[in-house]
C-alpha cells in the first residue's frame, strides 16, 4: 500500500476535524481554483463545449504527485457540469460486481471518480473498456456451457480517473481517455495565495509574510501547505496571540523540523545516506531502502519526486546520484562526477 508522508505527517490518519476542514477549503468551481493555469483554461473550454452541446464531458485522466489536487478537480468537474459525483478508488474495487454496481446506479450525466486507477485488477479493468467506449456493460450470467453474456446500456457518464503513477496504466485503458492532464508542483506565489485563502475561510489571522513563509516550505504541494498552516496555527495560539506573522511561521517550522528548502527529517536522512554513506552514488533504490529501513515504494513515490524536481537527486540507469546542491545543502565537501542540480 502506498504511504503518503506529506512533509510533517505522521503515520496516524487525519482526524475527522481535519478531514472536515479539508472539505471546507476545497474549491468547488474553476474560478476558485488557484494554480495550474494551462490545465484550468483547457478544462474551462472542454466543459463549456460539452455543456453547449448537451453531451457528457469526455473521460478525464489526471495524474501527478500526491497532494496536488486530483480529487479537488474531480469535484470541480462535477460542480461545473451540475452533475452528481460518485467516488471510489482502485483498491476498493475487488470484484467485477463492485464496479458493475457503481455503473448501473449512475444517473445520466453523472461523474464517476476513481482514485488510484492504476491499482485496478485486470478483470475489473476489462469491464471499463466497453463502458467507456460504447456505454455498455457486459455481464456473464451462469457458469460453464450454459453461461451467456448480455449487454446492458449505461446512461451517459464521465469517468474522471486519478493516479500518481501514470506509467503503470495499461495502454488500452490510457488510450480511452479523451482528456489527459498532468498536475505540476505549485509555485511559491500560488501556494501563498492558497494559504491566504484557506486562512480566510477558517478564520486564521495571517499576514502576507507569514503566508509566504509557509508556502516556501510546503514542497510545492497545496495539501502540505494547508496542513502546515494548521500546525502553525496551533503554535500561534499556544505560544503567541494567534496571529501568524513571519517570526511565528519560522519558529513553528523550526519546531516542526521543516527547513527553508521544504525538507524534513526523512528527506535529510535520505540525502545524507546518498551523499555520505554512498559517496553521492550512483546507488540502487533497493540499497538505499535497506540502509534507511524504508519501503522502496515510499522512497520512489513520496520522497524522490520532490527531491528530483528541486535538483537534489537524479535517477540514472546506474542508480540514484546526488547533485552538487545536495553536498552544499548538507555542508559536505563535494564528491567527483556530480551533476550540477
Amino acid at each position: 500500500m502506498t504511504i503518503e508522508r506529506d512533509g510533517l505527517l505522521t503515520a496516524a490518519p487525519a482526524s475527522p476535524a481535519e478531514t472536515a476542514l479539508e472539505q471546507a477549503v476545497r474549491p468547488r468551481r474553476l474560478a476558485d481554483y488557484i494554480g495550474q493555469p494551462r490545465l484550468r483554461e483547457q478544462l474551462e473550454v472542454f466543459i463549456t463545449a460539452a455543456r453547449r452541446r448537451g453531451e457528457p464531458l469526455d473521460h478525464v485522466l489526471v495524474h501527478g504527485p500526491p497532494g496536488l489536487g486530483k480529487t479537488t478537480l474531480a469535484h470541480i468537474i462535477a460542480g461545473e457540469l451540475d452533475a452528481g459525483l460518485r467516488q471510489t478508488a482502485g483498491p476498493v474495487l475487488e470484484r467485477a460486481g463492485d464496479l458493475a454496481a457503481l455503473l448501473t446506479n449512475l444517473q445520466p450525466g453523472d461523474v464517476l471518480f476513481i482514485d488510484e486507477i492504476h491499482r485496478l485488477a485486470p478483470a475489473i479493468e476489462e469491464i471499463l473498456y466497453p463502458a467507456m467506449e460504447d456505454g455498455q456493460l457486459d455481464i456473464v450470467i451462469g457458469e460453464g456451457p450454459s453461461a451467456r453474456s448480455i449487454k446492458l446500456d449505461l446512461p451517459p457518464f464521465t469517468l474522471v480517473a486519478a493516479t500518481t503513477r501514470a506509467g503503470l496504466l495499461t495502454a488500452p485503458l490510457r488510450d480511452r481517455f479523451g482528456i489527459v492532464q498532468r498536475l505540476d508542483y505549485y509555485a511559491v506565489t500560488e501556494l501563498t495565495d492558497i494559504v491566504a485563502r484557506t486562512a480566510a475561510i477558517v478564520g486564521v489571522p495571517v499576514d502576507a509574510a507569514g503566508a509566504a513563509e509557509i508556502a516556501r516550505r510546503a514542497r510545492g504541494t497545496p495539501r502540505i501547505a494547508n496542513r502546515l498552516l494548521r500546525r502553525v496555527r496551533d503554535f500561534a495560539e499556544v505560544r503567541g496571540d494567534g496571529h501568524i506573522d513571519l517570526p511565528m511561521a519560522r519558529q513553528s517550522m523550526d519546531l516542526l523540523q521543516v527547513d527553508a528548502e521544504g525538507c524534513d527529517d526523512m528527506d535529510r536522512r535520505y540525502l545524507a545516506c546518498l551523499a555520505d554513506r554512498f559517496g553521492g552514488g550512483p546507488v540502487g533504490l533497493e540499497a538505499l531502502a535497506a540502509s534507511l529501513a524504508e519501503d522502496k515504494g515510499t522512497l520512489e513515490e513520496v520522497l524522490e519526486p520532490y527531491l528530483i524536481q528541486q535538483g537534489f537527486v537524479a535517477r540514472t540507469a546506474r542508480g540514484r546520484v546526488a547533485s552538487a546542491k545536495t553536498f552544499k545543502y548538507l555542508g559536505l565537501p563535494p564528491a567527483t562526477d556530480l551533476f550540477a542540480g
